[in-house]
């Protein structure tokens, strides 16, 4: 009995995906609940589970290729997986013999559909191609990397070179497509460009306060919580407060209405392997610091395994990126539309500051928040800055609500 292998329901606003990465090939045994092949869309990667026991048929959607929801990728063969181990010894006495012609044909039977269909169409020997797969099984890459090979050994002058062989002096470029993540974080930043009148304001902080509670409580904070107290939750709480008092910031335009959003989920910008992704804190206004350091901790976490779920990202009324984190002393951070604003964080550094007529070192930090100038005012802009500045340096803002 034969079963198909579908693409997953794709989240909602998403039309396809493409095929990353299969970790199984044709005649490759596979268990139930076993990941076959990852399906990467514009936001996450999604694993591709096998539903039965049994063994790969057929598989439809090589890598690179671009799916739609329900399309079939691949068949199993359900329970067939029990007989292979039975060939395996024909496999291993085959391996002795002298290279007949017999011994060719067999190696021709362990070859797969695609990779048999690629050897034909380019005239190749498959006893040419050193396999790299399970047991030595020859793959599509391995059949590429042996056409590349002959190309590049047939036309020395030509453009296609291998970097690792190149000589001292030689000037070498290498084409890779974009990964569908990367491709739609390009597309959207230049939507924000073209459709919204960002600009951007800047103010600094003092971060002496901030600096003086953590080295106070951290111990006793992750001794009582489980997790450490960062700055992050400083910023995000003192955000939260600073968005109460000017709804605008934490408001969109949808067509010629403007919402204004009476929660705040707040996205936190984070790198990992793929390329920038927002997770998204709900209800933050409920969190206290304990529940924003615990939650930002576990999406950063997921992002650098890439375990990032689509309901992790989708939505957002505001967002904090932290470019200090890797040394940013400036910026203007790029509004993660629908949402109206971002506030962009920057690393500390000591400089010198007056106080009381005196001058002082102290920790300092440039904010800055872009946000579209469509719906929030210029004033709006500095007295939200202003806002977060007073509450970071004057913590008791905070609980107070002052």
């Amino acid at each position: 009995m034969t079963v198909e292998i579908k693409v997953p329901i794709l989240p909602e606003s998403v039309a396809e995906a493409t095929v990353a990465t299969w970790h199984k090939q044709v005649g490759d045994s596979v268990s139930i609940d076993e990941n076959l092949v990852d399906i990467e869309t514009e936001k996450v990667v999604l694993e591709v589970p096998s539903t039965v026991n049994g063994t790969i048929k057929e598989i439809r959607a090589e890598e690179g290729a671009t799916v739609g929801e329900q399309d079939i990728i691949a068949i199993i063969e359900e329970g067939a997986s029990a007989s292979k181990p039975a060939a395996a010894p024909q496999i291993e006495a085959s391996a002795t013999q002298a290279p007949t012609e017999e011994h060719a044909s067999d190696d021709s039977d362990k070859l797969s559909p695609a990779v048999r269909k690629m050897v034909a169409d380019n005239n190749l020997d498959a006893a040419s191609i050193k396999g790299t797969g399970k047991n030595g099984r020859i793959l599509k890459e391995d059949v590429q990397n042996h056409i590349n090979a002959s190309k590049t050994a047939a036309k020395s002058d030509g453009p296609a070179k291998e970097v690792k062989t190149a000589q001292a002096g030689e000037r070498t470029e290498r084409r890779v497509p974009m990964t569908r993540l990367r491709s739609t974080i390009a597309r959207r930043l230049k939507e924000a460009q073209d459709t919204q009148a960002m600009l951007t304001t800047f103010n600094d902080v003092n971060l002496q306060a901030v600096i003086d509670i953590r080295k106070q409580y951290k111990e006793l904070f992750e001794k009582k919580h489980g997790t450490r107290l960062g700055f992050m939750s400083f910023f995000v709480k003192a955000a939260i407060e600073a968005l109460k008092r000017f709804p605008a910031v934490n408001a969109s335009i949808d067509g010629n209405d403007i919402v204004y959003h009476d929660y705040y989920d707040v996205g936190i910008a984070a790198s990992s392997p793929r390329g920038l992704v927002v997770p998204v804190l709900r209800d933050v206004d409920q969190m206290n610091f304990a529940g924003v350091e615990k939650s930002i901790g576990e999406y950063g976490q997921k992002a650098k395994e890439g375990k990032l779920t689509m309901e992790d990202l989708v939505g957002g009324t505001f967002t904090v990126s932290n470019g200090g984190v890797f040394g940013s002393m400036l910026s203007t951070p790029i509004v993660n539309p629908p949402q109206s604003a971002i506030l962009g964080m920057h690393r500390i550094e000591e400089r010198p500051v007056a106080e009381n007529g005196e001058v002082v070192i102290r920790p300092m930090m440039y904010l800055a928040l872009t946000y579209d100038h469509r719906i929030i005012d210029g004033k709006e802009s500095v007295l939200f800055l202003r806002t977060i500045k007073e509450c970071l340096e004057d913590p008791a803002r905070l609980l107070l609500e002052l």
